[in-house]
């Protein structure tokens, strides 16, 4: 019987699948790489708060215990934010003339909370209770960065539990609470 293709037609077909899969596998790395970028992650992106607070004047330079001012860190779901009474404990004798806050003392005439601006934020599909992990002994930095340096808050690293979220969306957020 004679040859339909001629030999070299072997090796064409072999290069061609090699470069598909190389190709294939290029196209999903670049999307990794994207994914996990700052440009889709948003670390390193500082959002406008009402008031400028510094993490690194309050917590690096005043000595002040992140449970101060997120009472509820240790003990419920959501680390919480302080209250504005919290804000004016010290304010209410320093920098108390000062124009930076202003939306804190004007929270405290009208009673409204101030309106934060959410930094770190998970997938609405995610469930996170900050009390089992700090409870744990996991430190605000593992997630957070090193706020006692940062002069505003921006995302510092993306959450190094990343890869196992989808995971925890199939179990749902009842099996989440059990603990880590």
């Amino acid at each position: 019987m004679a040859q339909i293709f001629h030999h070299s037609a072997n090796t064409l077909a072999r290069t061609s699948i090699l470069v598909g899969v190389l190709g294939v596998a290029s196209v999903l790395g670049v999307m990794v790489m994207f994914f996990n970028s700052a440009a889709a992650t948003g670390v390193g992106e500082i959002r406008e708060q009402p008031v400028p607070f510094s993490h690194a004047h309050h917590v690096g330079g005043e000595g002040i215990d992140c449970r101060y001012c997120h009472v509820s860190v240790d003990k419920e779901a959501s680390a919480g934010m302080p209250s504005t009474k919290t804000c004016m404990t010290c304010h209410s004798q320093i920098w108390k003339d000062s124009p930076l806050l202003e939306p804190v003392r004007a929270s405290l005439k009208s009673d409204q909370s101030l309106q934060w601006i959410r930094v770190h934020d998970l997938s609405d599909f995610a469930y996170f209770n900050h009390a089992i992990h700090v409870n744990k002994g996991v430190g605000c930095s593992t997630c957070h960065g090193r706020l006692d340096q940062m002069q505003l808050v921006q995302d510092a690293v993306i959450c190094p539990m990343v890869h196992q979220l989808p995971q925890e969306s199939r179990e749902g957020p009842a099996a989440a609470r059990q603990g880590l």
